[in-house]
């Protein structure tokens, strides 16, 4: 293939290639490759790195796909993942033991509608960071940028979490304390 497109997801304008896809994550050909790059060096070359739980997450929510069951609950678990490192403290994996608490109460995740992707991050930024910047570091940027890209549900996502952990909105302490490693 010849030229340039965006991706569907993320907007980022990558060469045109011609191979696969997620069933329903919403990225182009190119971007998902870009992506399957990055979680291979994770994999690999990074030996798992702690912030792989972000790596996930953020591109996951930058490609929210088409309203339908499937994608609703990716964005939801995803945007839950985020909160619970960003806002909340979480490390990766205790933050996945938390999400799969949140999500065993079997929320009823709505259609959020996704932000623009104007001036955030993407995959690629992270696989171009500078050598002398971290790739935790860089990874950590990037899923940033994504959660404030979804601002305008950020209550949302912390009421799912505050519900499912029987967080009481009357300023009481959460239930399950946030773990750190």
């Amino acid at each position: 293939m010849s030229g340039e497109a965006p991706c569907p997801g993320c907007a980022v304008v990558l060469a045109e290639y011609d191979g696969p896809t997620h069933p329903y994550i919403g990225a182009s050909p190119a971007c998902w490759a870009l992506y399957g790059e990055l979680l291979a060096r994770e994999y690999g070359e990074l030996g798992y790195p702690a912030c792989h739980r972000l790596t996930v997450d953020a591109y996951a929510v930058q490609h929210p796909g088409s309203r339908e069951r499937r994608t609703i609950q990716s964005v939801g678990t995803h945007l839950t993942g985020l909160f619970l490192v960003l806002e909340r403290g979480f490390d990766g994996p205790a933050a996945t033991a938390m999400k799969n608490d949140v999500l065993a109460t079997g929320p009823d995740f709505p259609w959020l509608s996704p932000p623009g992707a104007a001036e955030v991050l993407t995959v690629r930024d992270v696989l171009l960071a500078q050598p002398d910047i971290r790739h935790s570091d860089a990874v950590y940027t990037w899923a940033r940028s994504v959660w404030e890209a979804w601002e305008l549900h950020h209550d949302t996502v912390a009421g799912w979490v505050d519900a499912a952990l029987g967080v009481a909105v009357n300023g009481n302490a959460p239930r399950i304390a946030a773990r750190r490693s």
